[in-house]
């Protein structure tokens, strides 16, 4: 549900400033996939995102190469990532990085990855950034972003039984769950999720 707030969140500000040319970077941190979330491969995606309308400039393309060519082809460091980040976010008159999911970026990435996000809105003040996660990263988004506006979102659990009550409907597998892990799975989750 989260997901769907971000979603909406990131589709409101795209058609707020899409005609004031301020481009919108999101990405959706997932469990499944904590090996390709480092912090260099997400400001790398935040990187490309800026890029997607008018292409990648010559400097950054030449500084990638650069980097190439350094000890045999290394990958690009995170402070040579970081560096182009800001500098090409210096040259935009506002950009919004949307983190969808944070709690589930790998808990050894996400103090470097906040770190970079709050070199970036230093170095770059009209850069605004929009973190949702569950509420045990809250403290440590405060240590990097002291100033931030915590918005608790609370779903009542009327509508957690409504979505469930839908998803169970949508299920394909047929004769896979009988009425009673049914009830089980509507009593339980809701519980699960209001506790969060």
């Amino acid at each position: 549900m989260a997901n769907d707030i971000s979603s909406l969140v990131i589709d409101c500000l795209y058609k707020q400033v899409h005609d004031r040319n301020i481009p919108v970077a999101g990405l959706y941190c997932d469990y499944l996939d904590q090996e390709q979330q480092s912090t260099t491969n997400m400001l790398g995606a935040i990187l490309i995102q800026l890029f997607a309308r008018d292409g990648i400039p010559e400097p950054v393309r030449q500084a990638f190469h650069d980097e190439k060519m350094v000890l045999g082809g290394r990958a690009v460091r995170l402070s040579d990532l970081l560096g182009i980040l800001k500098a090409t976010i210096a040259l935009l008159s506002g950009v919004f990085i949307c983190i969808d999911a944070l709690d589930e970026c790998p808990s050894k990435n996400r103090p470097k990855l906040l770190e970079s996000l709050q070199e970036i809105v230093k170095a770059s003040p009209t850069t605004r950034v929009f973190l949702t996660g569950r509420p045990h990263v809250q403290d440590e988004v405060r240590r990097y972003f002291p100033g931030a506006i915590m918005i608790p979102i609370i779903t009542p659990i009327e509508d957690i039984k409504r979505y469930l009550s839908m998803r169970l409907g949508e299920d394909t597998t047929a004769g896979a769950m009988d009425s009673n892990l049914r009830a089980e799975i509507m009593k339980v989750i809701p519980g699960k999720i209001s506790q969060m």
